[in-house]
């Protein structure tokens, strides 16, 4: 049986009954002992039997170091992350590498031979949360061929610019990210319609939003408690969908800065004291002077000062493209180090 006790959870996730559920990307747990055998079982949820391009994809850690990278392609997983002849320090991580949308993954148990008992890992001294979509999530990442589409085998949330941020700054961070989704519309071929059924607002406050069922729920089922701890910071990436909709439309675009200054009210009701950063640009800054022009109607509004905008680099043809033309590996770096570059000036303040 896992113990609540001996993990430390890492981003949004809920425990039923002793099974640690695992949704939005970069989920997962953490772990250190010193012994010399560590067995995870993992769960699948409804999707393990069903369409191979969106099951569950995760990666195991050893002291750093990649054990597992496995599909969710059955119910029940036992993997054997450690047998060594003597005991060792060790610190074991579990991630979910892939979206909550297309399907979820539970953490059964984790039997430990060592001394002692298994402990928590300390919390890092800042923590950061980021609400984004495909390009938070590492869409495609893994695919080099722009012309190919989304499957979960090639979605790797380590390789994307918000990860790698975290990872950067030594921080705990949590994701809420969608592909496809926007604060008003989720991406649409046509641009004639809003796809309002994909607005990541409608879910921040659950759990995350799966169309695969774990143990008959839902992460739609989960409300998110927002009493736990708070984050430093919450980076908000919202827009590249949206622009599918309101591409030159000023209306549109007037219509997307209103929805996004009521999404911060959100933002700042259930995250009081965080600093929070809009960003925008990645794969395209159409948008990001509506970004400004909605923090700037509430700041005007609120007086709240306690928010800041930055406009991402456009990718560029030399850094090449991945599936759905999503950024690459390269990509995403320099979006990392410019956002991180971001960051430090913001603590400095």
């Amino acid at each position: 049986m896992l113990d609540k006790k001996c993990v430390k959870t890492i981003g949004r996730t809920a425990w039923l009954d002793d099974t640690l559920w695992m949704a939005h990307s970069g989920s997962g747990m953490e772990t250190m002992f010193y012994g010399k055998k560590a067995v995870v079982t993992m769960l699948g949820d409804s999707t393990a039997h069903g369409d191979t391009d969106n099951q569950a994809r995760f990666a195991i850690y050893l002291n750093d170091t990649l054990v597992a990278d496995c599909m969710m392609d059955q119910e029940q997983k036992e993997i054997v992350v450690l047998d060594a002849p003597e005991e060792k320090q060790c610190v074991l991580r579990i991630i979910k590498l892939t979206e909550s949308a297309m399907s979820t993954i539970g953490i059964k148990d984790i039997q430990i031979t060592c001394q002692g008992t298994p402990e928590p890992t300390p919390d890092k001294p800042y923590y950061i949360e980021f609400v984004g979509d495909s390009i938070t999530c590492g869409y495609g990442v893994e695919d080099e061929d722009p012309e190919h589409h989304f499957v979960t085998s090639t979605e790797n949330v380590t390789k994307a610019y918000a990860y790698k941020t975290a990872k950067a700054l030594d921080a705990d961070y949590s994701m809420v990210s969608l592909s496809g989704y926007g604060i008003i519309s989720g991406y649409t071929e046509t641009g004639e319609s809003k796809i309002t059924e994909q607005v990541l607002p409608d879910y921040y406050d659950k759990l995350g939003f799966s169309h695969g069922s774990y143990m008959g729920k839902k992460p739609t089922d989960v409300a998110w408690d927002f009493s736990g701890r708070q984050p430093d910071l919450v980076v908000l990436n919202l827009g590249t969908n949206d622009d599918s909709y309101t591409l030159d439309h000023s209306d549109r675009q007037e219509e997307y800065a209103h929805a996004y200054t009521e999404f911060i009210k959100v933002l700042r009701k259930s995250n009081p004291s965080a600093m929070l950063l809009c960003v925008l640009g990645i794969m395209g800054d159409r948008l990001y002077p509506y970004v400004e022009k909605a923090v700037s109607a509430y700041k005007a509004e609120t007086g709240d000062d306690n928010i800041r905008t930055m406009k991402f680099d456009v990718q560029k043809e030399e850094d090449g493209y991945v599936a759905d033309w999503h950024p690459t590996v390269a990509t995403h770096d320099k979006a990392a180090a410019k956002l991180v570059g971001m960051i430090k000036e913001m603590k400095s303040l």
